[in-house]
């Protein structure tokens, strides 16, 4: 078992329901999906930039992403719809927690000058976003093989109905938020 799976089950779900007051376990706000979406604008040029984001979205998710296609025509970018464009990978159960635990503890603190995350990027139904500059941060991509720098959004979905208690999901489960300025 995973041990951030294991440290919601036995010390934030009791902590979240004695906080909030819920009646039922059930009610207690858990993570239910990770989505991580990496564009690859240079791609209409390059295929192969394609291909390479794929493989080093998979290496960093440790699951086969899926390719996204335009959705409609912009003529200034050189964009057809149907245009191959970007990569996504959509993390669940115990592949969601593993990639949590190593962005928590591992990769958010590898960033430089790395003060915490925004506590304002909530959507105001309980999910958060975050954007990742390079994919540098991660343990599992070699340095010299990166041909190009790019960056990706982590979008962690939540059970939460408010934007409180999504964050105060995230903050026990390990999300290193940036100290509010008083």
């Amino acid at each position: 078992m995973n041990r951030l799976l294991q440290k919601y089950n036995e010390e934030i779900k009791p902590a979240l329901i004695k906080e909030f007051g819920y009646t039922t376990p059930m009610q207690c706000p858990k993570i239910e999906k990770v989505v991580i979406n990496l564009g690859v604008g240079d791609a209409i040029a390059n295929p192969k930039a394609l291909e390479e984001a794929v493989a080093e979205l998979q290496q960093i998710s440790g699951q086969k992403p899926v390719i996204t296609k335009a959705k409609k025509s912009i003529a200034n970018f050189k964009l057809r719809e149907g245009m191959q464009i970007g990569t996504k990978v959509t993390l669940r159960g115990e592949r969601m927690y593993d990639f949590l635990d190593k962005l928590f503890n591992i990769s958010l603190p590898r960033v430089r000058d790395f003060h915490g995350v925004s506590a304002t990027a909530f959507d105001g139904r309980g999910n958060y976003t975050l954007g990742v500059k390079e994919q540098l941060i991660f343990p599992e991509i070699n340095f010299d093989k990166v041909n190009k720098v790019r960056g990706m959004d982590v979008v962690i979905v939540t059970s939460a109905k408010t934007n409180k208690e999504a964050y105060a999901l995230l903050k026990a489960m390990g999300m290193p938020f940036a100290k509010k300025e008083a």
